[in-house]
């Protein structure tokens, strides 16, 4: 999907460091990367005993955790070391270091966080020239969740 909006490898290796951020419902990512009880799994088993814990109890699959367990107010690097550490929510997640440029550059952001800084910025400047609306195909709404009305 990315290489169909024009975006590469590095793009998608920097543009995930979103995922530094934020929180997931269970049922995101349950079913794909923790194993049924006594299974295996790719994440690092203190980890995937913690989420197992919190996806199983009151609410279940509609629970929520961080995306982030170290920094997960913050928009940073530490994403990086979680994916070397297989401390992360996604299959996404964790294929970002199963080719090896892949895993070095998430190596590189790991250890340099101005340089994940800067590519971030510069990717997210470039995905967001991706399916520009313009008159003739969008407007630009006075009310986000209504349509302008025309006169």
């Amino acid at each position: 999907m990315f290489a169909d909006k024009g975006l590469g490898a590095f793009d998608m290796v920097t543009l995930s460091g979103a995922h530094s951020i934020g929180r997931s419902h269970c049922s995101s990512f349950r079913r794909d990367r923790l194993p049924p009880a006594g299974g295996a799994s790719d994440m690092d088993p203190a980890f995937a005993a913690e989420l197992q814990a919190n996806c199983t109890s009151a609410g279940g699959a509609e629970n929520t955790v961080v995306q982030d367990y170290e920094t997960p107010d913050e928009l940073d690097n530490q994403y990086y070391q979680n994916v070397l550490d297989r401390k992360v929510l996604f299959t996404s997640d964790a294929a970002l270091t199963s080719k090896d440029m892949r895993r070095y550059l998430v190596r590189v952001y790991a250890m340099f966080p101005w340089l994940w800084q800067q590519k971030y910025a510069e990717a997210m400047v470039k995905m967001g020239g991706i399916e520009v609306k313009t008159a003739a195909t969008g407007e630009i709404r006075r009310t986000c969740r209504v349509v302008n009305s025309r006169p």
